[in-house]
């Protein structure tokens, strides 16, 4: 089934963005609480690779999940970036108000046949690294169902190098799901090239299936190193201790925390201070000190 035409023309101005940018980057916290040192040295990160490179480096709030964002945290996100010397090209851009983008999209993968309906729980999938197709063929009935909406699946062929069962593009609360909504901002912004958090590389094989499902191009992937807390666990935003708040506190101004951000990527050594600026000027390599997927 040929995508419509008002669906592909999103596609073609993202080509012409891709192709007119040489590197478009981005940076997509969720404003779900403070932003925490991994989430700023991912930001550093992906900032000095678009700069470098004299791309852009576009700021996107992935606020889709409602029920988990707080208030003030865009604008707090926002303040953390500028404080760092950390700039951004053109507007934010919010996912909420993106939302017709993926809609559309949703309904011609339905119409299209790719899609069907999931009904099974977590408690029912929990342990299994894969769907296992169970509601494949368990016919198409879209609507509630003993007070239970159906989450929409992807149906993805078993020859699928990625392995990444069958995915999940609407969440059974009648959510768009990650991997869709950011697959498609990807795609319809012209994203060259994609920073992030070695978390992140899980959501990689789901988000390979859908560009393969859209017969896209996926851009290029970076997922950079982890901080930690001192039991060795990956730091989270419920931890307003892990934030510039606290860094601030203890008397660090910009250039004292951006080059123990640039320390904990291998790029100054301990103790530096520096800002944003000075750290690009002094690069003499690629910034990415990360895997290449």
């Amino acid at each position: 089934m040929l995508i419509p035409g008002h669906l592909q023309q999103q596609l073609d101005q993202g080509l012409q963005l891709r192709r007119s940018s040489g590197y478009r980057g981005r940076y997509a916290p969720s404003p779900t609480g403070v932003l925490h040192r991994g989430n700023l040295q991912t930001a550093l990160l992906s900032w000095l690779q678009a700069r470098q490179r004299r791309g852009s480096w576009l700021l996107r709030i992935d606020d889709l999940d409602t029920p988990r964002n707080r208030p003030g945290a865009i604008e707090a996100i926002e303040a953390d970036l500028r404080w760092l010397g950390l700039d951004w090209d053109g507007p934010i851009i919010l996912q909420s108000l993106r939302k017709e983008v993926y809609d559309a999209w949703l309904s011609w993968l339905q119409l299209s046949g790719q899609l069907f309906a999931c009904r099974c729980s977590r408690r029912q999938l929990a342990g299994l690294a894969r769907y296992p197709g169970t509601c494949r063929t368990a016919g198409h009935h879209w609507g509630w169902l003993n007070e239970r909406l159906p989450s929409w699946r992807l149906q993805v062929p078993d020859s699928d190098p990625e392995g990444s069962g069958d995915v999940v593009l609407r969440r059974s609360d009648g959510f768009i799901a990650y991997q869709l909504a950011t697959v498609l901002d990807e795609l319809t912004l012209g994203i060259t090239d994609v920073v992030r958090g070695q978390d992140l590389l899980q959501a990689l094989p789901a988000q390979r299936s859908i560009y393969r499902a859209l017969n896209q191009t996926p851009p290029r992937f970076h997922h950079g190193p982890l901080v930690c807390d001192g039991s060795g666990n990956k730091l989270s935003k419920r931890e307003a201790s892990a934030g510039l708040a606290a860094l601030r506190k203890q008397g660090m101004d910009a250039a004292d925390v951006v080059g123990l951000l640039a320390s904990g990527l291998d790029l100054v050594d301990e103790g530096s201070r520096l800002t944003a600026r000075e750290l690009l000027e002094c690069l003499t390599q690629d910034p990415i000190h990360a895997v290449d997927s």
